[in-house]
């Protein structure tokens, strides 16, 4: 089975575009702002996180570009939602870019975490971007629960 370029780009924009509006509608205090229960994340950390997860697992894993990540940065990550949804925006430039480069069949072009060796999502480069689609939809929806959460 395979998803054009276009495809991909839409249900992976349909999350981004979506995180970037719940961050847009709370503002800068509250998208800084944890809610009350155990281990929650500010949605700032949520889509910082997901911006990592793109960086790494396609910018790395698919399109085998050199990437430095700072995953435990991610979840102490702070600061203004406007430089944050301009990140979003570049984020989607670079995923289109990365895309043009994928080999869906072909292996990972960069080592895969220990935890997914062996799993789809670390089999192939296209099992890396569906894990990736997995991602940011699992977190937009835990980003609307927290905007929730926050109003």
């Amino acid at each position: 089975m395979d998803i054009s370029d276009e495809d991909y780009l839409w249900f992976a924009g349909r999350a981004l575009d979506g995180m970037a509006a719940i961050l847009a509608e709370l503002g800068d205090d509250r998208a800084n702002r944890r809610p009350p229960l155990p281990g929650a994340n500010s949605p700032y950390v949520i889509v910082t996180h997901c911006l990592g997860v793109l960086e790494f697992w396609v910018g790395s894993l698919v399109a085998g570009r050199a990437v430095e990540r700072d995953r435990e940065a991610e979840f102490t990550a702070s600061g203004p939602v406007d430089a944050l949804i301009a990140r979003v925006a570049a984020a989607k430039d670079r995923l289109r870019a990365d895309l043009s480069v994928a080999e869906s069949a072909a292996p990972p072009r960069a080592p895969v975490p220990v935890k997914y060796a062996g799993t789809p999502a670390g089999r192939s480069q296209g099992g890396a971007l569906q894990h990736v689609y997995e991602e940011l939809a699992q977190h937009h929806g835990q980003l609307e629960l927290t905007r929730d959460l926050l109003r």
